[in-house]
């Protein structure tokens, strides 16, 4: 295979590879589900402890920051130990701190945190799924099957949408001890039923060098800037499209959240898609189509027009995108990841892609308030999707054209 792209996309694929798909999407969902918990409640621990604004982004904040960076180390284990291990590993391990959180740990801030932080190793679920399920297909299917997997993000939606009902509905403990029940049953299927692929490479050397070895990849830097602002981006408007919209526009509350709900909905459905278009494009053009829109969306909406039509059409044109694009880096990782590191460059990756969340909130909020409009932020995202554009297109394209006929022996 020397081709960047599969030159028979419709494949055989045996039916085991898409149960281990079907089983690692589920299990990257539950743990997310997992990971997401406090983020719902925010508000409520804010009245019933008296936290500041600050204490309250803090509280949000912890779980996401360690399960990023928890990817790093979590992808080289797998590497190490494969999926087989390290999804009920991690399922089980996820058990312990939601149980903590939803039987005593809510009844101070200090008592959050700590559980926040153990929750986080929810969000390394994503390193162990991306190596797992990679190393089932062949190039030339990956990308869908790695955007299939990709859609497990979606767990987060689960807790958006139960976690607040559950608590009002059967008090505060319910919702932390269905989820680790879900886990348990989780873990314990994972268990009996996952195998990693025959034939999976496995590294012999040890985890300090592997993963310096892994930083002087090209791939591992390119990857990262793309997936920084393609699935940073989605975190960003995830987290911070309801305020926009309530303060730019004076939606309700509940307006606001129903409309950033079908932002996520739409850039989870199109992950899949940006795999199977890289599949059979090339993730080079995908990248460079997806970002092309990025940049257009962003420039249209920072003339903050009406919603309805076009302040609507620009956020799911950008969501759509986003979505595409975060599949679109996954398959660039598995055409040109070397078969024992894939799981240790996902993990920087993931890594980059989480942490790139966390800038544009603050930088948005902190633009608004001094100038009382957004428009300025929406620039400075148009700026940065021309720069990846431009990147996509000289580097990123350079180094597939480079390395892409070494890359698929087998």
């Amino acid at each position: 295979m020397t081709e960047s792209r599969g030159a028979d996309p419709g494949a055989a694929v045996p039916g085991r590879a898409w149960l281990m798909l079907t089983l690692a999407t589920i299990g990257f969902a539950v743990n997310f589900w997992a990971w997401a918990l406090l983020s719902p409640l925010g508000p409520r621990f804010k009245d019933t402890l008296d936290l500041t604004s600050f204490q309250q982004s803090l509280l949000v904040a912890v779980p996401v920051v360690v399960g990023s960076l928890g990817r790093i180390p979590v992808g080289a284990l797998t590497d190490r130990f494969g999926g087989r291990v390290m999804f009920p590993a991690v399922s089980a391990a996820t058990i312990v701190p939601v149980l903590c959180l939803g039987l005593a740990g809510h009844s101070s801030l200090t008592a959050l945190l700590a559980g926040g932080f153990f929750l986080g190793i929810g969000g390394t679920a994503f390193a162990v799924g991306v190596p797992f399920v990679n190393s089932w297909f062949p190039p030339e299917r990956r990308g869908l099957a790695i955007g299939v997997f990709g859609m497990g993000m979606g767990g987060t939606a689960i807790s958006a949408l139960s976690t607040v009902k559950l608590v009002d509905a059967h008090g505060m403990s319910t919702p932390f001890l269905i989820t680790a029940a879900v886990l348990a049953a989780y873990a314990l299927v994972a268990a009996l039923v996952l195998r990693d692929a025959p034939g999976r490479v496995v590294p012999t050397e040890p985890l300090g060098r592997r993963l310096t070895a892994t930083l002087r990849l090209g791939v591992t830097w390119q990857a990262s800037a793309l997936y920084a602002v393609a699935f940073g981006g989605y975190v960003a408007f995830s987290v911070y499209l309801p305020t926009y919209l309530k303060t730019g526009y004076g939606l309700t509350q509940a307006d606001a959240a129903n409309r950033m709900a079908g932002f996520v909905l739409l850039a989870v459905a199109m992950r899949p898609v940006g795999g199977w278009l890289s599949d059979r494009l090339g993730p080079v053009r995908v990248l460079a189509g997806t970002l092309a829109v990025v940049l257009a969306g962003a420039l249209a909406q920072s003339f903050t027009p009406a919603l309805a039509p076009v302040g609507t059409i620009a956020f799911l044109a950008m969501a759509a995108a986003l979505g595409a694009g975060s599949g679109a880096v996954f398959a660039l990782v598995a055409l040109l990841a070397p078969a024992n590191k894939v799981g240790t460059v996902t993990g920087i990756v993931g890594a980059a892609g989480g942490l790139g969340g966390f800038v544009p909130p603050l930088l948005m909020g902190t633009l608004y308030g001094a100038y009382g409009s957004y428009a300025l932020g929406l620039i400075l995202l148009a700026a940065v999707a021309a720069a990846a554009l431009t990147f996509t297109g000289t580097g990123v394209r350079h180094a597939l054209t480079r390395r892409t006929p070494t890359v698929h022996s087998h």
